[in-house]
């Protein structure tokens, strides 16, 4: 417990330079502890980033929204709705801006169990979303995570020419297999009943940001206490209404912004900033989502999100350590991992631009591909190779149970 600093901010990172040669030798970082008045520093070999992706609110601001919060009205985002007391809600008119699964949890709840009047989910757009049960008996699990679907999207694998043989011949069967599970979808959940339906197709929408439709949502929808528009907030108006921008006006006495998170690292130098984030589009440059050679001595966990994140971290952490100390026995050179970041980002903006989500490190749906990377990277010898199944946590133990094991004293 003496390593774990609790209540502390990291405000910056400073290089710490070999005087001889100025090679990067690791950090010096500057904290804040909350019960202390002045920072301090520490020294560092090396700096292992795990804040997430999810740091600062993404939040809306709209022509008129002082003047509602001066007629009583409430505007909070969808992390702070807990705060809002029952008073606030029970019989009032609340407009939630957003359609992810932040935003149809607080609609449902807001509509079930807080006894809101009226509750009206204000989406930019309609997208795809996936009951936990598809049709009823199919768990989403096994459309989602298991290798047999997920060998239908257009990964990043570099593929063999008989392979690509194989993928044009078996096309036609799987744009079938994606068109049957479109429709099953909008009968089952009543998009176009409802106006939800989306313009684009779902195996070009699957990322990190499908939700996962919310239990009630639909049954409260078909009953009227929620109302789903696909529009924007044009202005909040004098007599507590907002208006859209297709025209419609909505009473609303508390607003929710489900718009949710930006990524922040603040206490990066700028010239790290400038090596990990590409400025073309804010996508980050990390090879495996976790490195990038041209910035030594510095990793991230946690940047490889996925439907199951704490699998993914837990991988990509024990792939890290070994790499850190060169025992990954597939360790490519910096130029090989730089080629390997260009290739990925050259994917992610033309091929799959679904994958740009969360600054691009997503690793949904190709989860399998991935996991066999780090796995290959650190030699395991025992895989998952089932094409029916969706991850297991114990499975993967065994398989970095038969990879070289990694000691501290080989450094």
């Amino acid at each position: 417990m003496q390593h774990i600093r609790f209540g502390s901010t990291v405000l910056s990172m400073e290089e710490r330079c070999d005087d001889s040669k100025g090679n990067n030798i690791g950090w010096i970082l500057q904290i804040k502890s909350d019960n202390e008045s002045e920072a301090y520093q520490m020294e560092f070999d090396y700096v292992c980033v795990c804040s997430g992706t999810f740091t600062n609110q993404k939040t809306l601001y709209h022509p008129g929204q002082d003047a509602f919060l001066k007629m009583g009205g409430i505007i909070k985002h969808s992390s702070e709705y807990k705060d809002i007391s029952d008073d606030d809600l029970k019989g009032k008119d609340v407009v939630i801006i957003g359609g992810s699964k932040s935003a149809t949890d607080v609609a449902v709840h807001a509509a079930m169990e807080r006894g809101a009047n009226q509750v009206t989910l204000v989406m930019r757009r309609n997208v795809w979303r996936v009951p936990r049960f598809i049709g009823g008996y199919i768990n989403f699990k096994h459309v989602l995570y298991m290798r047999a679907q997920e060998i239908q999207f257009t990964s990043w694998k570099v593929s063999s020419t008989l392979s690509l043989l194989l993928w044009y011949i078996t096309m036609p069967l799987v744009c079938v297999n994606f068109i049957m599970l479109e429709l099953l979808l909008i009968v089952q959940l009543g998009l176009k009943k409802y106006n939800m339906m989306p313009t684009t197709r779902i195996q070009n929408s699957v990322s990190c940001e499908i939700p996962i439709v919310t239990e009630g949502l639909i049954e409260s929808i078909d009953s009227g206490d929620i109302v789903p528009i696909n529009s924007t907030v044009k202005c909040y108006q004098s007599n507590k209404t907002l208006l859209l921008n297709n025209g419609t006006m909505i009473k609303a006495d508390v607003v929710i912004q489900a718009t949710g998170w930006t990524l922040d690292l603040p206490f990066l130098p700028n010239h790290v900033k400038d090596e990990l984030i590409d400025q073309k589009d804010g996508l980050f440059r990390l090879y495996r989502f976790a490195v990038n050679p041209s910035i030594p001595n510095v990793g991230f966990v946690g940047y490889n999100s996925s439907f199951c994140t704490v699998l993914s971290s837990e991988l990509i952490a024990n792939w890290l350590v070994r790499y850190v100390d060169g025992q990954l026995v597939n360790q490519k050179t910096p130029t090989e991992m730089l080629h390997e970041i260009d290739r990925m980002l050259k994917w992610k903006r033309e091929v799959y631009p679904s994958a740009a989500v969360y600054s691009g490190n997503c690793i949904a749906p190709f989860h399998h591909l991935h996991f066999d990377e780090i796995l290959d990277d650190v030699g395991a010898t025992t895989r998952d190779t089932s094409m029916f199944s969706y991850p297991c946590a114990q499975l993967y133990g065994k398989c970095l149970d038969s990879a070289p094991k990694y000691s501290v004293s080989c450094v």
